[in-house]
C-alpha cells in the first residue's frame, strides 16, 4: 500500500557547508515529517564565511529534473531558493507551470549573508518577470524587499508600500521579513493584497543565522504541502525557524549554521531492530 505524505520539492543551489541551500531545505522537510526531493539549480563552494566558487547547472537539467519528479513522485508544494541565470530561471518558470505546481514558495535569494551577490540584474528582471506572476508566496527579507519594489524600507509605510508592489508583480501573497529592522523583535508581515497580518518572534543575539531564508521558506513550503491555509503554515513556520536559531550550532569561523533537528527528541538509548 502507498504511504500517503506530503511531497515537497526544493529548487535551489547547494551549499557545501551545509547550512543553506537544498541542504538546508532538505533537513527541513525531514524534521517536518513530510518528503523532500531536489532539483539543483547550481553548486557553490561555500562556508560560514563566504562563497569562493559558484557553477551552474545547465537550464536543461534543471528542467529535467523538475519534470523527472513531477511526473512519477508528484509535487504538493514548492520552493524555489538561489536561481542563478535567467536560463534557469526561464526553465523553472517553464516546468513550474507544465506540471501544475500550485503551491511555490519563492524566497528571492539575491545575496549571501557574507554579502557575495548571486543575481546579476538581468536575472533579477528575470525573476520579476517570470517567478513572481506564478508564485503562491514570495518571502523577500528588507534588502530584498527594496530591490524588487525599488524603494527604501524603513518602517511600517514604507512595508505597506513595498508589499503591494511585489504584490502587483502577481504573487499571491508577500512575506516580508523584518529581521533587518531595528527592533526588539523579529516581525514578518503577510500581505494577501487586502489585508496584513504580523508574525512576531524575540529577536535572539545570536550570529548563526546562516541559511534563515531558506529554512523559513522550506518551512512554509513543507505546511502548505501538507493542507495548511497560509497564515497558519507561516505562524508553524516562524515558530520552527525561531527554534532553529535559538538552538543554532557554533560552527565554523562565521555564521554558523541553524539546529534544524532542535524538535527531535534526544535519547540515551539506540531504537532496537
Amino acid at each position: 500500500m502507498k504511504q500517503s505524505v506530503p511531497r515537497i520539492l526544493t529548487i535551489a543551489g547547494s551549499d557545501s557547508g551545509g547550512g543553506a541551500g537544498i541542504e538546508a531545505d532538505l533537513k527541513t522537510f525531514t524534521a517536518l515529517r513530510v518528503y523532500g526531493m531536489a532539483a539543483i539549480t547550481c553548486v557553490t563552494a561555500q562556508n560560514t564565511v563566504g562563497i569562493t566558487g559558484v557553477q551552474d547547472l545547465p537550464p536543461a537539467l534543471v528542467a529535467e529534473q523538475i519534470d523527472a519528479v513531477a511526473r512519477d513522485i508528484g509535487v504538493d508544494a514548492a520552493k524555489t531558493g538561489m536561481l542563478s541565470s535567467e536560463g534557469i530561471i526561464e526553465a523553472v518558470a517553464d516546468r513550474v507551470t507544465a506540471n501544475g505546481i500550485e503551491f511555490l514558495v519563492v524566497d528571492p535569494v539575491m545575496a549571501a549573508k557574507s554579502g557575495h551577490p548571486l543575481l546579476d540584474e538581468t536575472a533579477r528582471d528575470a525573476l520579476v518577470r517570470r517567478i513572481l506572476p506564478i508564485a503562491f508566496l514570495v518571502t523577500p527579507n528588507i534588502p530584498e524587499t527594496e530591490i524588487l519594489a525599488g524603494m527604501k524600507v524603513v518602517g511600517w509605510e514604507d512595508i505597506q508600500e513595498a508589499a503591494r508592489r511585489i504584490h502587483g508583480f502577481g504573487a499571491r501573497h508577500v512575506l516580508i521579513k523584518g529581521g533587518h529592522l531595528q527592533s526588539d523583535l523579529a516581525t514578518d508581515y503577510l500581505f494577501d493584497g487586502t489585508a496584513f497580518e504580523e508574525f512576531s518572534a524575540p529577536r535572539i543575539p545570536t550570529k548563526n543565522t546562516h541559511g534563515t531564508g531558506c529554512t523559513y521558506s522550506a518551512a512554509i513550503a513543507a505546511y502548505l504541502g501538507s493542507g495548511l491555509l497560509v497564515s497558519e503554515a507561516v505562524r508553524r513556520a516562524k515558530v520552527y525557524v525561531t527554534q532553529a536559531i535559538r538552538h543554532s550550532f557554533g560552527l565554523g569561523q562565521g555564521h554558523g549554521p541553524l539546529n534544524h533537528f532542535w524538535n527531535f527528541p534526544i535519547s540515551s538509548s539506540e531504537p532496537e531492530i
